[in-house]
């Protein structure tokens, strides 16, 4: 078997097991469709959420650090074995935090991103799509099937 043959089969069984996937919330295909589809507006709810914990994650996952570290300090100052584990735990919360805050920051952009690309991709899609010059008299203006096949490759 090609390897054509065989990715085609694995397309086809996984659009399947796709469509026949029961749907608990979000975007729902049109029955029979084998594209994911996720509407615009919901990348946007997705990269404001993002962008909102980021924002509350900045200052609230800080706001303890400085106590923190003055404590742990202070108590290793004073030859406490807890000084330096708290120390340690503060240490590791802050690389937690600042790893959250990327994450975070790299969902709401790549969104952002996909967002404008689609709406740049479906802009050239149309613009090609668009029949140029006069149409016959009677004739519906349709772009013929050979044209549009070539976007599906």
């Amino acid at each position: 078997m090609s390897f054509e043959d065989e990715w085609g089969a694995e397309k086809t069984a996984v659009a399947m097991r796709l469509n026949q996937a029961d749907s608990t919330g979000g975007s729902t295909p049109a029955k029979g469709s084998a594209d994911y589809v996720v509407p615009d507006d919901e990348l946007g709810d997705v990269g404001h959420a993002a962008y909102g914990l980021f924002n509350g994650l900045e200052s609230g996952g800080k706001h303890a650090n400085a106590a923190s570290e003055t404590a742990g300090t202070s108590l290793k100052g004073d030859g406490f074995d807890s000084g330096a584990a708290l120390a340690e735990v503060n240490r590791t919360w802050e690389t937690q935090v600042k790893t959250l805050l990327q994450a975070c920051a790299h969902i709401s952009n790549h969104l952002d991103y996909t967002k404008t690309s689609s709406k740049a991709d479906d802009d050239w899609i149309q613009a090609q799509m668009r029949i140029v010059g006069p149409v016959a008299p009677g004739a519906d203006a349709s772009v013929p099937a050979s044209r549009i096949n070539e976007y599906f490759r």
